[in-house]
């Protein structure tokens, strides 16, 4: 499994962004769902946001995020970044290391 940071940068004004967030959060919540996202948010200043996620490949990653609301009405740009969890909170184990 591959971990991933996704920065995204929004490409539209804050206005239009509203206009799909209830279905960006619910695309999210499919994330959560199938265990691919570990956390999510707004970046501050609100001109983009962060995921945390993991998949089996980096395109595995993209196809993911191409389902975003974001990305199919071309909102956001994404920068994936992949990293190798060596620390972390002993309560994540399991979600950095599944069995």
């Amino acid at each position: 499994m591959k971990h991933f940071i996704i920065r995204l940068e929004y490409k539209v004004p804050i206005e239009k962004i509203d206009t799909v967030l209830v279905t960006h959060r619910e695309f999210l919540d499919s994330g959560y769902q199938k265990k691919i996202l570990l956390a999510s948010g707004p970046q501050n200043p609100r001109d983009g946001g962060i995921l945390i996620g993991r998949a089996e490949s980096l395109e595995a990653m993209r196809e993911f995020c191409k389902e975003d609301p974001f990305a199919k009405n071309d909102f956001a740009n994404y920068h994936f970044t992949e990293f190798i969890p060596v620390k972390y909170q002993k309560e994540f184990e399991s979600w950095f290391f599944p069995e």
